[in-house]
């Protein structure tokens, strides 16, 4: 018996347990192999059930092994035996279930939907699902067909695209799975209960899709309604992605082509496709960004090590506005007692009703008396003496480092010996600010990303005299909070403000040098940008980046005086402050996006005509690219950002940097760096230093480095 296998009987019924060596079970070589010789175990057997003997089902793919893959034949000739193995269990006259007592992921859930029947534990920790498009790939072993068949099309395409993970307790009504029980060893009485009753070589133990007479759930592949909804689909995803993902097409390529084949021809059309993306240079950089650094990010590898206890039971959240309500409701949702402050009472009624919207859409399936205990835990307060006895106090005030001293200083004379001050701010440096503590080596910088309930990563800046503890105690609030930490050196805008202004400022500069504003707004989307820069302008406030853009000039003479920054500060000057006020870059009509504000060419050079539409698009997508690959490379020359993985996380987790590229840079190295800095030298000729190489660099490509293995 192959390792990791199990083969039990129990009269006529036989037992595959998986149970790989580690912790959980992943599909590589050995595993198909190891179930290829379990299967051949059970010869004889009327049924057979499939269980884990570990927490989850499988998680899919072992990764480790489709990232080293770079022959897409090899590729193919993996999954085809996969598919084979699949396909023999699936029409062997046996009944076959499975028992998913725990997640079953990609290729842990296409082995699930080879089986016959399907029985979940009736538990939300349980997720089942195809999430393969996240990481540039599809579903390898049939799930792109076998789904389809299972819940239909439609259905099928709404999860496959956006790559969906659907929870135990909804499996059974999504028909994922045919029977739900409470606990797993109710499960596993339900599959041989099944199994019992299923006779060999009859309709139980043939897929849907294998019987004579099948009729597809929804609607036909071969009807109208089929071919209108593969070409609405086509759409929304050339709308959502501008074509920046060929995963995503690829994906509605293959089940369109496959729902029209027979079934084994249909599943090698998905195995071709797989082998293709699973081998490109877009699939590696996503997987090592969006799983390897990602995965690492979460555990804190390479950080100072986080205390069990941090002594952390009380936080403190100054300002009641969008950010410190939101700040108060996930930090009491993780257990802690929270003081949300502001001075302004109708701001502190605002907050307040933003804590109980949010823990009531968050934790929406649970009780009334269980959401009321958390919010319970949220005291919203004008009164400083509430902030006796906090252990972290969270700054999150108006940009402006005199309000902040002002704050910093009233607030510590009110705090323990032990207590930690950490501000919010998005630019300023901690070290200046740290100037007004009595405890800078207790001062620290938590940068959170707005609405910071939805948004994983936090920025956390150490100052100059922050102290290891304080980073690791901070490093265990952050872990209670789940959110994805990276941690970075001092300095003005710290990292993520530094690439995302570049981003926003260059989006400006390119209108007003005559550019199209639609078309630099579709370039971003085509370099594969989550937003464009001209709608998130408008979504942080012009005013805000006017606010910044001053600021800023003192770390950077002249950034103040470009074309795009005067740009900004006109139209705040006409009124035209974000969409928040209803007006910006774009019109707005009741809070939707309408055009572009058609003064903007008054503010703007003469429009620019040429070159071809098409290449116009390619220019400004690549401009827009490199004006944040340029700052990401000073930032890492200056030592604000240490590690090439931090970067990478933290610009498209942070700000929406191209996740098709897996990061600034981790576009370098696919790109060349040599090409990149003859670009960026070319770009500083043409339009200016913020362009200009980091030295650094240029030593870097002189020495012939990569920043990834």
């Amino acid at each position: 018996m192959a390792t990791g296998f199990e083969v039990s009987r129990e009269g006529s019924l036989a037992t595959i347990t998986i149970q790989l060596p580690g912790k959980v079970n992943k599909i590589n070589a050995e595993f198909g192999r190891g179930l290829a010789d379990a299967w051949a175990q059970t010869a004889g057997a009327t049924g057979v059930l499939v269980v884990s003997g570990h927490k989850d089902f499988c998680v899919g793919a072992d990764l480790d092994m489709i990232h080293a893959q770079t022959d897409p034949a090899a590729v193919l000739e993996l999954v085809r035996s996969l598919d084979q193995l699949l396909r023999m269990i699936e029409t062997s006259g046996v009944p076959v279930a499975c028992v998913l007592a725990g997640s079953a992921l990609g290729g842990g859930f296409e082995l699930a939907l080879a089986c016959h029947h399907r029985v979940v534990v009736d538990d939300p920790r349980v997720t089942l699902g195809l999430p393969e498009i996240n990481l540039g790939v599809i579903p390898g072993a049939g799930g792109t067909q076998r789904l389809p068949r299972v819940i239909g099309i439609q259905a099928a395409l709404d999860l496959l695209l956006q790559g969906k993970l659907v929870r135990g307790n909804k499996a059974v009504a999504a028909g994922l799975a045919h029977q739900s029980a409470r606990t797993a060893e109710d499960a596993v009485l339900l599959a041989k209960a099944w199994l019992e009753q299923a006779k060999p070589r009859s309709d139980a133990a043939k897929q849907p899709w294998d019987r004579s007479g099948y009729v597809w759930p929804g609607i036909s592949p071969q009807g109208a309604d089929a071919r209108n909804t593969f070409m609405a689909a086509s759409a929304m995803i050339y709308k959502k992605t501008a074509g920046a993902f060929p995963a995503a097409e690829a994906m509605l390529s293959v089940v369109q082509e496959g729902s029209r084949l027979a079934f084994d021809g249909a599943v090698d059309v998905e195995a071709r496709a797989f082998a293709r993306l699973a081998t490109s240079g877009q699939a590696k950089d996503m997987m090592r960004t969006f799983w390897y650094h990602r995965t690492a990010a979460e555990r804190h590898e390479g950080l100072p090590p986080a205390p069990r206890d941090a002594g952390i039971r009380k936080v403190a959240v100054l300002g009641a506005g969008m950010m410190g309500a939101g700040l108060a409701g996930i930090c009491a949702q993780a257990g802690y007692e929270v003081v949300l402050r502001d001075v302004a009472a109708p701001a502190l009624e605002a907050g307040m009703a933003h804590v109980v919207k949010g823990i009531g859409e968050r934790l929406k399936h649970k009780s009334p008396e269980e959401r009321s205990v958390v919010i319970s835990r949220v005291k919203a307060s004008s009164d400083i003496a509430d902030l006796d006895g906090t252990d972290l106090v969270i700054e999150a005030v108006f940009e402006n480092a005199e309000l902040k001293h002002r704050v910093i200083r009233e607030v510590e004379a009110r705090l323990g010996p032990s207590a930690i001050f950490a501000s919010n701010t998005s630019a300023l440096p901690i070290t200046g600010l740290a100037e007004a503590s009595v405890r800078p080596e207790q001062f620290i910088g938590l940068h959170f990303f707005s609405p910071v309930e939805q948004m994983p990563l936090l920025e956390i800046i150490r100052g100059a005299k922050t102290s290891e503890q304080t980073i690791a105690r901070c490093l265990a609030f952050t872990r209670a909070i789940q959110k994805l930490p990276i941690l970075v050196n001092d300095g003005y805008g710290f990292f993520t403000t530094r690439v995302f202004s570049a981003y926003i400022l260059e989006g400006a500069q390119c209108v007003a040098e005559g550019w199209d504003p639609v078309l630099v707004d579709w370039a971003a989307r085509v370099a594969g940008m989550v937003v464009p820069p001209l709608q998130v302008f408008d979504e942080v406030t012009l005013r805000l980046g006017d606010h910044a853009l001053s600021q800023a000039e003192a770390y950077r003479p002249g950034i103040a005086g470009l074309p795009g920054a005067q740009l900004v500060k006109a139209l705040v000057g006409a009124g035209r402050i974000g969409r928040a006020h209803g007006a910006g870059f774009y019109e707005y009509v009741d809070g939707r996006r309408g055009g572009i504000w058609s003064g903007v060419a008054a503010l703007c050079a003469p429009r620019v005509s040429t070159p071809a539409p098409v290449e116009q698009v390619r220019m400004l997508g690549e401009r827009l690219l490199l004006a944040q690959v340029a700052e990401t490379l000073r930032a890492w020359d200056e030592g604000i950002v240490t590690r090439p993985q931090d970067a990478d996380v933290g610009a498209v987790f942070g700000i929406g940097f191209a996740p098709n590229t897996g990061g600034p840079l981790a576009y370098v190295d696919r790109r060349g760096a040599a090409e990149v800095l003859d670009r960026l030298q070319s770009l500083a000729a043409g339009h200016g230093a913020r362009f200009a190489p980091a030295p650094g660099f240029v030593k870097f490509v002189e020495a012939g480095r990569r920043f990834y293995a």
